[in-house]
């Protein structure tokens, strides 16, 4: 289901094309809600492993092999099948839990990128705002670039495209790093030197 199919979904009318029996349903789920943050958790968990896997594939590669290998593994998990970015990434119209269960889904991908952060770029500058404030502005930035790919607004060849965003990927978090970096105290000159 995808844009305005979703508001049209019933229990009865998923039911009838999976060919199964309410009951069925109902032994899984509560309703509509349910199924739809279930799906959300399904395609979620499904791009950070497949991010994650690539991510350890490569972990001695240098960085701009990691930001490629990684966002090319989150990019494929999603527009191989464009409707799981667009119930993922917010292309659908859906009620406002749904809308809060996958604002809060995103919030965990945007943590696996800030740990992935740690290891990268040093500890010590996660005390940074930019620390706060650069995972989220990459995954939202991704996010809408996703669904403007699938959406048919950007005209890239895919691999084009990927190459693009790991190299805002990299742009992105590098400089973050340096600039936090050059906003750390630096130490004194030593007593008697």
């Amino acid at each position: 289901m995808t844009r305005n199919e979703w508001r049209g979904a019933t229990v009865e009318k998923l039911c009838s094309a999976a060919g199964l029996n309410k009951r069925y349903f109902y032994e899984s789920f509560t309703d509509l809600d349910s199924l739809s943050a279930a799906v959300v958790d399904d395609i979620a968990d499904g791009v950070r492993s497949a991010t994650v896997a690539a991510a350890d594939e490569v972990a001695q590669q240098p960085l701009e092999v990691q930001a490629l290998v990684s966002v090319a593994a989150a990019v494929r998990a999603l527009v191989d099948d464009p409707r799981r970015a667009r119930v993922l990434l917010g292309g659908v119209a859906a009620s406002p839990e749904l809308d809060a269960h996958r604002a809060t889904v995103m919030h965990r991908l945007t943590d696996v990128l800030i740990d992935h952060g740690r290891t990268v770029h040093g500890v010590e500058l996660e005390k940074d705002p930019l620390a706060k404030v650069a995972p989220a502005f990459i995954v939202g930035g991704t996010a809408d670039a996703i669904l403007g790919y699938v959406n048919g607004g950007i005209d890239l060849s895919i691999d084009d495209f990927i190459a693009q965003l790991a190299t805002l990927w990299l742009v992105t978090g590098n400089g973050a790093a340096q600039v936090a970096r050059g906003r750390m105290p630096q130490p004194g000159p030593l007593k008697g030197a």
